[in-house]
């Protein structure tokens, strides 16, 4: 399986708190997040790992170009308007069966990703979805699930959901022609993307990740600590 992870953002909440490094580099658990993401990646078996990043954040990108001794790391330096943007940069490299990708400031356990990633290299369906029951984002997108956990719909409003989207894509290759013409279409969200994904037929289930977090805020990193560490 391939990974990848976006992070061609520019962190502008972090520094208009203070927060003087790149998103990127936040450290969680001692080290940068880039780097506990992409070697929580290869011990999951991650074939190749492609990587956005802005090429405005130097220290990111010379972080990733050791690193890159060391991992299999396809890394594409470009900023991009909208992650969905991203994605689609990442697509070329991201093979043409199951892969999986987030964003670089989703924290969350290593041990829920890794039964994650294990049950998608096994699974028949198009895609397993990870979902929080921690509402943590300003702007939440809500997961309808049925008594099986298949998503039944991605929404902007609660009404009977309990989980919402954690940010994590476990997809097979198809998923990227539906990216394709979405980006073609004009659309920029990500919630657009995978609303189309259940519109083109596939079938998507939701996997409970635990507790997530998004480190948007120096508030966020504590929290991000301690589910780290679960």
């Amino acid at each position: 399986m391939r990974f990848g992870i976006i992070s061609a953002g520019e962190g502008s909440r972090l520094a208009s708190e203070g927060f003087s490094q790149p998103k990127p580099l936040v450290p969680i658990c001692g080290m940068p997040m880039i780097e506990r993401l992409a070697r929580i990646m290869n011990s999951c078996g991650a074939e190749r790992i492609a990587i956005i990043v802005n090429g405005e954040n130097a220290e990111t990108v010379s972080l990733l170009r050791v690193l890159s001794a060391e991992l299999p790391i396809d890394l594409v330096v470009k900023k991009t308007p909208t992650p969905m943007h991203s994605l689609m940069e990442l697509a070329p490299y991201l093979g043409d069966d199951r892969f999986c990708v987030t964003t670089v400031d989703t924290v969350f356990s290593e041990s829920r990703f890794r039964t994650m990633t294990d049950e998608f290299s096994k699974t028949s369906f198009d895609g397993l979805m990870g979902v929080t029951s921690l509402i943590d984002d300003e702007k939440p997108l809500y997961v309808g699930v049925d008594s099986e956990m298949m998503v039944t719909g991605f929404l902007d409003s609660q009404d009977d959901c309990r989980y919402v989207s954690a940010g994590i894509y476990a997809l097979k290759a198809p998923a990227l022609k539906v990216l394709e013409s979405c980006v073609k279409s004009g659309q920029v969200r990500m919630r657009y993307f995978q609303r189309q994904l259940l519109e083109a037929g596939m079938r998507l289930k939701a996997f409970d990740m635990g507790q997530v977090v998004d480190v948007d805020h120096v508030s966020d990193v504590a929290r991000a600590q301690e589910i780290a560490r679960l």
